[in-house]
Parts: C-alpha cells; structure tokens; sequence
C-alpha cells in the first residue's frame, strides 16, 4: 500500500521535458561572459574568453555551466567548441541533469551525438529519479535517441527510484503508439531483460497488456516475456 501511494505521489511529478528547465527568456538577457557566447553560438567569443582564463566551469543560479546552456538552445556548434576547450561534459545542474540527457529529452539527436564523442557518460544515472538519459528518451517515446544511447553501451536495464526500467518506461509513460512501440521494440532487440517488474510486481508483458499495448504484447511475447 505504501509503495501504491507513494506511486501516485510520483506519478504526479514524472520525469518529462518540463522536469528540465531550460533558460528563460530573462535569463538569457542577462547571461554575460561565456553564458552569453554559449546562448548565442558565438564561437570566436567563446574561444576568445576561454584563451583569457574565463571560468569554463562558471555557474548560473540554477547551476547550469555555459555548456548546459548551449546544449538547452542547441547550439551545436558551440557545445562542440566548449567541449573542445576543456568544458566538463559530465556536470551536473542543479537538478542533475547532464548535457546527454538534456539532448535526450529535446530530443536532439545531432547534439547527443557531439556529447558522446566529446566524452559524456551515457551510464551516468542523473535526475532526482536516480535514472539515466536511456530512461527519460525512452519514457517520451524518442526512439532514435534511444537506439543511439544502446549503440553507446547505457545501461539497459537500470532502475530508478520510481522502481521502473526504460522498459516500463516506455509503456507506462507511453501512449502504445509507433514511437514508443519502436522504442520498445530496440531496448527488446538490444537485450534488455523483459522480466524485470515494477515495484508491485507486475512485469513489463502484465502493464502491457492491462493498457491494451498489442504491437507491444506481441514484441513481448516474442521475446518470451512472462
């Protein structure tokens, strides 16, 4: 009964691409230095300002480094030169998200990309749900990302603190529809153990079927899930 009510409680505050905060149009207007070069994509400005020792490593209020900012407005460019120049790709802001899993949530394929071959930790467990960026792409069903991040060895069957892997995620944060059945169907292909149920006990094959998920039962059932 605790674990139900404590379910519901989480439920409420799920991890999405609102759990992130992106910088505000007020921020962003007042961002100097190196956060002001990363918002724009000012490449010779950022190169200028890190050659004159400015802080790579500079935080905001919400504690997010000129690379966390770049990688929120996508940037590509200057994440990749920010990264280049020394930026931590591993850091983490204040709600402790890192710039893959940032990329994971927008959804944004190019910059997950530059984060991975730059040196970010696609086994890094982030969030206050103790997951991983596998977790949050495939709970919004982003397939693509998800195929990415198995190529780059995530971990597959990591469960966060709501007791889910991406597995669960990506039924019981999903809709049933093409993207998140495609993204179930790459953590299956993967390897990803099919078994592991939630914290009450129901497997991913039960929660699938009691939403009504058929493409999903029959990837399910294939892959010989109980």
């Amino acid at each position: 009964m605790r674990f139900l009510a404590a379910l519901v409680i989480a439920l409420l505050t799920v991890p999405s691409a609102s759990a992130q905060v992106a910088p505000t149009e007020a921020e962003l207007r007042a961002y100097a230095g190196l956060h002001a070069a990363a918002a724009r994509g000012d490449i010779a400005d950022i190169e200028r300002r890190i050659t004159a020792f400015e802080n790579k490593e500079a935080l905001d209020a919400r504690h997010r480094t000129p690379l966390h900012v770049a990688v929120y407005q996508k940037q590509h460019d200057a994440a990749r030169a920010l990264i280049r120049l020394g930026a931590n790709p591993n850091r983490l802001e204040i709600d402790r998200y890192d710039i893959i899993t940032i990329a994971a949530v927008a959804n944004d394929v190019p910059m997950l990309r530059i984060a991975l071959e730059g040196g970010g930790d696609p086994k890094a467990v982030t969030s206050r749900y103790d997951g991983t960026a596998l977790i949050a792409a495939a709970h919004l069903g982003h397939a693509e990302i998800v195929r990415t991040l198995i190529a780059a060895k995530a971990p597959l069957d990591h469960v966060n603190n709501l007791q889910w892997t991406a597995l669960i995620e990506s039924i019981v944060l999903g809709d049933g529809g093409r993207n998140h059945t495609e993204t179930l169907r790459a953590l299956v292909e993967a390897g990803a153990n099919v078994n592991i149920p939630d914290g009450s006990g129901a497997t991913p094959l039960t929660l699938a079927r009691s939403r009504g998920y058929r493409d999903m039962v029959a990837i399910l059932e294939q892959a010989g899930a109980k």
